[in-house]
């Protein structure tokens, strides 16, 4: 059970890396710019608390992996 939702952790965090815009500065920041989840620097902040979020959880079901393999 937990290797399955150390999956989906995983793979959550892949693809809350690629959903971050880069931080490029020109004409081209422009385009990447959208209100989809309010304004630009409140979607910046959720994706930074929920990639840490996920990134904690991630190692926390590693070490609970690791500890349920050598019968501790």
């Amino acid at each position: 059970m937990l290797k399955i939702i150390w999956g989906f952790v995983s793979l959550f965090l892949v693809v809350a890396i690629f959903l971050r815009a880069p931080q490029n500065k020109g004409l081209a920041s422009f385009a990447t710019k959208s209100n989809i989840l309010g304004s630009p620097s409140s979607a910046e902040r959720f994706l930074n608390n929920l990639t840490a979020f996920g990134i904690l959880a991630y190692f926390v079901l590693a070490i609970q992996l690791n500890l349920s393999t050598l019968n501790l």
